[in-house]
């Protein structure tokens, strides 16, 4: 009885010990914002493994990109529900976060103990170079997978244009998928009567959700850890865009309106946020630690990602009813045509902040002919940029 019990759960054991190395490997090397961590996940989940079709894994994204929070950790939690269910969804994505709050735990300690942030210059100005070519081989092959024809190529090329000239990128992605949703739907609709997007029906009491926590929270509140909680749940459930988006939010209630947080310290915590593996949000762990401890750190934490989890466990069953309508499917195409061009403009934008002198350039070329030659793992090739950046820094 025990053997035969044993084979029965081993299946779902072991694809959630697959899951929790994975994902814990992914948050730990996980430097360069969300475009780099896509990459290393389409590497680890699409190349190597093959858990998913690249088709399957650009879906994700697409449905990750179009609700609020940090969407690569919303991809990790999507891909952890599609490997092993319900709880697959929350093994992945603590997985990916935990690493990163520990560090930043770490981190705040050594700044609140001593007053100062630990140099990681060289570490990171010789990792940058490293994960732009990451970056660049994922975006090769996921727009491979995304620019099926001619008009999904023009929606990229569109996408490029408008994120460059300073367009939202919500506008970006559902004006992608609504274009290629409407001809798709001209195209085959004829004698049929209107149209509606019946599928998308059970997501909408999530603008309700939204609307609730985008209303204004009280002046002049005191510090505690429920409202530290509550306000970082807030922040989590409305939030579309970059860690520059998320300054805003921060700046606005924690040093403007409640004076918790001086402008030194805010740029700080976003300092540290940015520069340290997986999500940016962890911004919020360095920010809970300073004004509370571990107990604040942990509250912080739990109230910027909660909405993730809860976000993709309502949307994650319609990506496949979506996919399954002709004219909904196209408007998933078209989104994901979109995210292909918003993730290029990031990586223009990566790259010349990354690749300023000879020695950077150089560590990317290596990190080309490491790639295209030999196949090395990302995670070594990160650790050896590393290496390069901590010994050769400021020498040249």
């Amino acid at each position: 009885m025990s053997v035969f019990s044993e084979q029965h759960v081993s299946p779902r054991r072991t694809a959630l010990a697959e899951l929790m190395r994975v994902f814990l490997k992914l948050g730990m090397i996980g430097f360069g914002g969300p475009a780099a961590h896509v990459a290393l996940m389409d590497e680890e989940i699409v190349r190597r493994r093959r858990w998913l079709p690249r088709e399957e894994f650009l879906d994700l994204l697409g449905a990750a990109s179009l609700i609020p929070g940090p969407n690569s950790t919303e991809l990790a939690i999507h891909i952890g529900r599609r490997r092993a269910g319900w709880p697959g969804l929350l093994v992945a994505g603590s997985c990916f976060i935990l690493p990163a709050a520990l560090i930043v735990i770490g981190v705040a300690w050594v700044y609140v103990r001593f007053g100062s942030l630990p140099q990681v210059s060289g570490i990171l100005y010789g990792v940058k170079p490293v994960i732009i070519v990451i970056v660049l081989q994922a975006l090769w092959h996921l727009g491979r997978a995304a620019l099926k024809n001619r008009w999904l190529a023009a929606v990229c090329i569109a996408g490029v244009a408008l994120s460059l000239l300073g367009v939202h990128e919500l506008i970006i992605l559902f004006g992608g998928g609504l274009l290629l949703g409407a001809g798709r739907r001209l195209a085959a609709c004829a004698g049929k009567g209107p149209f509606r997007f019946r599928s998308l029906a059970p997501a909408m009491p999530l603008h309700a959700l939204i609307r609730a926590f985008a209303v204004p929270t009280a002046a002049a509140a005191p510090f505690g850890l429920w409202p530290l909680f509550l306000f970082f749940l807030k922040v989590g459930s409305v939030l579309f865009g970059s860690g520059y988006v998320l300054l805003a939010f921060l700046r606005a209630d924690l040093v403007e309106r409640w004076h918790w947080l001086t402008e030194s310290q805010l740029l700080d915590a976003l300092a540290v946020g940015q520069v340290t593996p997986g999500p940016v949000f962890t911004t919020a762990t360095f920010i809970g630690f300073v004004l509370g401890g571990i107990k604040g750190s942990v509250a912080a934490t739990v109230g910027i990602f909660m909405p993730a989890f809860l976000f993709v466990a309502l949307s994650a069953p319609l990506v496949s009813r979506i996919r399954q309508a002709k004219t909904a499917g196209a408007f998933l195409d078209g989104v994901n045509a979109a995210s292909v061009a918003l993730m290029a403009v990031v990586t223009l934008q990566l790259g010349r902040t990354a690749l300023v002198d000879a020695l950077t350039i150089g560590i990317a070329a290596a990190s080309v002919a490491a790639l295209a030659c030999l196949r090395v793992n990302s995670a070594w090739l990160i650790l050896g940029g590393a290496i390069a950046g901590f010994l050769l820094y400021g020498r040249l």
